[in-house]
């Protein structure tokens, strides 16, 4: 019965997708981007442009999917999300012009607004209710691993079977692997009218729905932390060859920020019962402002701030999936998952290309101090959202 997989199961089981689905979106045109233009002639910006309208469109779609999952459960949005992907890669493997392959890849926004992080943080907590947490911490562990585990597949599939024969593995992936697993393991749900609200207990202690200064400051943190990843995950290279480094150094020095973000993860994970998930959010805004800080002042101390910056990412997915629901409580946690996702997405497909623009006009340099900025400026908004919070529960705030 699908009813009784446990706890264990179903989080394994999300966490393979998560790798799946972000190795078959948002981390294959790193990799068939640049022979994808040399194959067609289609314009290289275009190319990757692709990507930058499937999250578009996956903001979009966000606050529906939220909805969604909120009445019935994650199974249905889940199961369409590795259908949408699959469905946008047997496109994006057979389109004949680069009208077709953008088409191609707004079906793929569709599944990445319905299955890669946020869609996951709602399932598990519409779920498990508060005590969540640390099943959001253990997903972020393999969803970490994504694109150390498909870039090398993609590269691989590549060098034996072309661009498109890689699309089309990823569309088999989805379609035949992933979608299976979500209907045979993701459980049915009740509506959520037909059941009982998973039981608040004081430890949870939300602060209400209504508390509009702390839902803006929430949505405004984490969508710059989004767009700080977003357009350093794309340009970092480029900024570090600018330093003076070559391609295979900027590679080796880049390679260090996914091994970082694991391993803070894994340290969340140990001692996340004894703090309140707006530590986590300040001690991940607080290593991202060193990490980038440290590059744009030159240190010589590269692998050391790549090393703070992989680490702060890595804790901004868990604070992204924890904070939320130990704020506002797990009453209406999907739906409000899907309202902040909306914002983040939308700035993260624009991010590539504004950070592109920045890189022309001002430089690596430049680049890094506008990204310092932001960076520093979001340690204030933490800072801010702790005290509001704290103001309002009268003391320290106390571990969920």
């Amino acid at each position: 019965m699908v009813g009784v997989r446990s706890r264990g199961t179903i989080i394994t089981v999300l966490g393979l997708t998560q790798i799946m689905a972000w190795g078959s979106s948002y981390y294959l045109p790193a990799v068939i981007a640049p022979a994808v233009a040399a194959d067609t002639g289609w314009p290289l910006a275009w190319v990757v442009g692709g990507l930058s309208l499937g999250l578009l469109v996956a903001g979009l779609i966000s606050p529906r999917v939220g909805s969604s999952i909120e009445r019935r459960g994650g199974r249905n949005a889940l199961a369409f999300s590795a259908v949408c992907i699959g469905v946008g890669q047997l496109g994006l493997a057979a389109a004949p012009n680069l009208a077709a392959y953008i088409a191609a890849w707004l079906v793929v926004g569709l599944g990445m607004g319905a299955g890669l992080y946020d869609a996951a943080f709602a399932t598990l907590g519409r779920r498990y209710g508060t005590s969540a947490r640390s099943a959001i911490t253990t997903l972020t562990l393999f969803g970490g691993l994504a694109s150390t585990i498909c870039w090398p597949i993609s590269a691989l599939l590549m060098g034996e079977l072309g661009w498109r024969g890689t699309c089309l593995i990823y569309a088999a992936v989805q379609l035949l692997l992933a979608l299976p697993l979500y209907l045979l393991v993701v459980p049915r749900e009740m509506p959520r009218s037909a059941r009982t609200e998973p039981r608040q207990t004081a430890k949870a202690a939300p602060v209400g729905n209504s508390s509009l200064p702390i839902m803006i400051l929430l949505a405004t943190t984490l969508t710059l932390a989004a767009v700080i990843s977003s357009t350093l995950s794309v340009h970092l290279l480029t900024i570090l060859q600018a330093s003076g480094l070559a391609l295979a150094a900027a590679v080796g020095l880049g390679a260090l920020v996914g091994p970082a973000q694991v391993a803070a993860r894994a340290i969340e994970m140990v001692i996340a019962r004894y703090h309140h998930p707006i530590w986590t959010k300040f001690a991940s805004v607080s290593f991202v402002a060193i990490g980038v800080s440290a590059l744009w002042l030159g240190m010589p101390v590269v692998p050391v701030a790549l090393g703070f910056y992989g680490a702060g990412i890595g804790l901004e997915s868990i604070a992204r999936g924890t904070l939320p629901l130990a704020l506002f409580g797990s009453s209406g946690y999907a739906k409000l998952m899907g309202r902040l996702a909306m914002p983040s997405l939308i700035a993260q497909a624009a991010a590539p290309s504004v950070g592109a623009l920045l890189m022309e006009w001002t430089g690596a340099h430049g680049t890094l101090a506008v990204l310092s900025g932001l960076a520093m400026f979001n340690v204030g908004l933490a800072c801010s959202l702790g005290w509001l919070l704290m103001r309002r529960r009268g003391g320290l705030l106390q571990p969920q």
